[in-house]
């Protein structure tokens, strides 16, 4: 039970870095372009990785760990970070929290796949529900929608929810934030190139704002989250501790009214109460 109640609160502290992650994807995007920020910010987080894996002597992942490192790279150091980058050239950051609501329920569907959790059908019941709920209260925002931005947030979303349920797994054997470290530095060579041929032809004209938004993308939502947020998923379970992420839209909401002066509604609170007995109920069937 300790080490349940440790996970979720690991994993409540990775979704709070998290949730700066869309708005200050959008903040950056306006002077970068999606290619280059991708690269960007993989290529930064694996030197701060290499660094850490150097410093602490960690062994090296063993050659059948490879390819799901492959997977959690695929997932969220490449496909979810290049996937939202796009996507947020078509629509707000408010409106992407939309399908932020549906990633608690790809990760616990991928827990299922690839973690082998068994989770009681009432915690499918409050997942649904809680999901439903971020849904209704995002589209009740209003606002223009793109086609292109919700297929672009539909795509990230799955791979995201495989690359949470795959680094999970992994993390029982390797540890969490070296399963991230080693994915990053896995990514090294292809995301430097990359880098170097979609860097900006001049650097005078980009403003702090973007810098901000670079490096908080880069330290925090490609490193420092996933540390508390693998453990909290290692140890709490995926299906569980993942529906924590229905908090995220209402975090990132926040932070997008007070940095992004995008509107936000009121009825946000009530919603989020509705939200927090939803994860209540899902930590206690899953």
């Amino acid at each position: 039970m300790r080490w349940v109640t440790a996970g979720w609160g690991s994993g409540l502290l990775g979704v709070l870095i998290f949730s700066g992650s869309l708005p200050a994807t959008r903040v950056a995007v306006g002077s970068f372009t999606p290619l280059f920020l991708t690269s960007a910010r993989a290529l930064i987080a694996a030197v701060l990785a290499a660094v850490l894996l150097a410093m602490l002597r960690q062994a090296r992942p063993l050659r059948r760990d490879l390819a799901p490192l492959a997977v959690v790279a695929l997932g969220v150091v490449v496909g979810f970070p290049l996937l939202t980058a796009l996507a947020l050239r078509h629509i707000t950051s408010a409106h992407s929290m939309v399908f932020i609501g549906l990633l608690p329920l790809s990760t616990a569907l991928f827990g299922v796949l690839r973690g082998r959790e068994r989770p009681k059908p009432v915690f499918w019941m409050f997942s649904g529900l809680g999901s439903l709920a971020v849904v209704g209260f995002a589209l009740a925002q209003g606002g223009d929608a793109s086609l292109t931005g919700a297929g672009l947030m539909v795509a990230a979303i799955l791979l995201c929810g495989l690359g949470y349920a795959e680094g999970a797994v992994l993390s029982r054997r390797l540890g969490g934030w070296q399963v991230i470290s080693w994915a990053l530095v896995l990514t090294m060579p292809v995301m430097a190139g990359l880098a170097l041929a979609t860097m900006p032809d001049a650097w005078a004209g980009i403003e702090t704002p973007a810098w901000i938004g670079l490096a908080y993308v880069s330290v925090f939502s490609m490193l420092i989250g996933f540390v508390f947020w693998y453990r909290g998923l290692a140890l709490g379970g995926i299906a569980g501790v993942g529906q924590l992420q229905l908090l995220q839209p209402f975090f990132g909401l926040s932070l997008a009214g007070l940095l992004l002066n995008e509107p936000v509604a009121w009825s946000m609170i009530a919603v989020t109460g509705l939200i927090v007995l939803c994860v209540a109920g899902t930590k206690r069937f899953a």
